[in-house]
């Protein structure tokens, strides 16, 4: 027989690493999986999108077995796996690290990677040696030389990714679930780990990246699933799409629906800004307009940032004034508050709230005059303005006692807003409102700034999103070195004009 006559030998289709077909789950009768298939193939890296109470969440759980669910089916490498325990997930080799890292900060980078398999010993002896030639070599997987005798607390963020990233190697990860892992990292530290993930992808591992941002899922990803309302409603390349066509799909509506109508600015000037000069920022002036929203854009390191810490008191100024209803303001935070300028800060965690602390304590710490007679704090009155705020805001919570660090990020950002509306200031200052919050969740954020404008309040709110910036805001205030490069009007500039200014470049 010739090769040409030879008879064609079908070619079995490769297992998905990960599957799950028609998941269900509900919690006291309220459906919050409702038929969600999945399937994550081996050397692929695939991201699951959705807004906040889309599921993703209750997904990943049921898959590592911290839920059990009510109908359908999981598979790992096409072997069905329900699993009992994280751990039995873990022996399977399904592994998720989450946003809040759980390395040990008390015990070396070695013992952190190597804890869920158990140190090497002899008789009870831990073989140090061993030990750290285990570390060493699965860091050596990842091209990383972290010091192995640092004691994990004391790692840059970053550098705690790649320990627990290691650990997943260690148990022999072949399923590796990414919850929102660049929520903390730096724009350098982004890049060192999407090398990793690529390389791990390269050796067939299978790797679920969860993340709002959609422009590292553009620029990581081969597939993407998108979730909405506990369903699963696409599965496609990421070649084949984009992010417009991503947002839509999530929240069952077009990009520019996300934004209110704007033309809420009146002629009245309630803020005055002169020379205004600090650390990063130089010769600063500019009007702010009573309903008026200013986006303040830049690149990285533009002084964006320290402009409204230097508006907010929090940053001490070295020259300028800043005028607020014809008064000259000057002084700390503290001062600035009483004035009526306040500053929702970029990082909401450390700065904004008190995550171990309920929303109605949190609320209530900045407006102790308004909850108190004297020295007395009135718990009457504390509920009252927690309930106000959970109210007005839309604050999904299980009341006002829960815990802020039990809230999802877009709740925890209208935390952070309803202690600072609370105070009724006049001018408003948000560093990146919608950092690390869905894109559902960014619609209510953009509308209640709105609310706020037609209401008369003034809004400057600093953000590294283009879109964000043209769609929220009336005009956009452009930073270079420190410097304002230019003023555009939101409703006629485009993202070319904004980054000529944001490159100091004439437009």
């Amino acid at each position: 027989m010739s090769v040409a006559e030879a008879p064609l030998v079908a070619t079995a289709p490769p297992v998905p690493a990960l599957q799950t077909a028609g998941i269900t789950k509900s919690f006291e009768g309220v459906a919050a999986l409702r038929g969600v298939d999945l399937t994550v193939m081996p050397g692929e890296i695939h991201a699951l999108l959705g807004e906040n109470g889309a599921g993703k969440s209750t997904l990943i759980k049921i898959i590592t077995g911290v839920y059990t669910h009510d109908d359908g089916t999981v598979s790992v490498d096409g072997e069905a796996a329900d699993f009992s325990s994280v751990r039995a997930a873990n022996r399977s080799g399904v592994v998720a690290l989450y946003q809040e890292l759980s390395v040990v900060p008390t015990i070396s980078v070695a013992e952190n990677i190597v804890l869920t398999e158990g140190a090497p010993s002899t008789f009870g002896v831990v073989r140090s040696r061993a030990l750290r030639q285990r570390a060493r070599a699965l860091l050596g997987r990842l091209n990383q030389r972290i010091p192995l005798g640092m004691l994990a607390g004391d790692l840059s963020p970053v550098q705690q990714t790649m320990v627990s990233i290691a650990r997943a190697l260690a148990m022999d990860a072949r399923v590796l679930i990414l919850d929102e892992p660049t929520a903390s990292l730096t724009d350098t530290e982004i890049r060192d780990l999407f090398t990793v993930l690529r390389g791990l992808r390269d050796e067939g591992v299978a790797v679920v990246y969860v993340s709002h941002r959609l422009e590292e899922v553009f620029e990581l990803c081969d597939r993407l699933t998108v979730m909405r309302n506990g369903k699963t409603v696409a599965t496609r390349e990421v070649a084949e799409s984009s992010i417009d066509d991503v947002i839509s799909t999530m929240v069952g509506r077009e990009q520019s629906e996300l934004y209110p109508p704007r033309d809420t600015a009146s002629d009245r000037v309630v803020l005055s800004v002169e020379g205004l000069s600090g650390r990063r920022v130089a010769d600063v002036s500019f009007e702010l307009r009573a309903g008026e929203v200013l986006g303040v854009g830049g690149l990285a390191g533009s002084g964006r940032s320290e402009l409204v810490r230097l508006l907010a008191g929090a940053q001490k100024r070295s020259a300028g004034r800043i005028v607020l209803a014809g008064a000259d303001i000057s002084g700390g935070v503290g001062r600035a508050l009483d004035a009526g300028i306040a500053l929702v800060p970029e990082e909401r965690r450390s700065q904004g709230v008190i995550l171990s602390a309920p929303i109605s304590e949190n609320v209530a710490l900045a407006n102790l005059a308004h909850v108190s007679t004297g020295s007395i704090v009135s718990g009457r009155r504390v509920a009252q303005l927690a309930k106000d705020a959970m109210a007005n805001l839309r604050i999904k919570a299980a009341g006002p006692r829960q815990d802020v660090g039990q809230l999802s990020g877009g709740n925890q950002q209208k935390v952070v807003l309803a202690k600072i509306l609370a105070r009724g200031p006049k001018v408003l200052l948000m560093d990146e409102p919608t950092r690390g919050i869905d894109v559902g969740t960014k619609a209510e954020i953009y509308r209640l700034i709105r609310e706020l404008a037609a209401g008369g309040m003034a809004v400057i709110a600093v953000s590294s999103e283009l879109p964000e910036l043209i769609g929220l805001s009336d005009r956009i205030l452009v930073m270079h070195e420190g410097r304002v490069a230019g003023v555009v009007d939101a409703a006629t500039t485009s993202d070319e004009q904004i980054l000529t200014h944001a490159y100091g470049r004439d437009a």
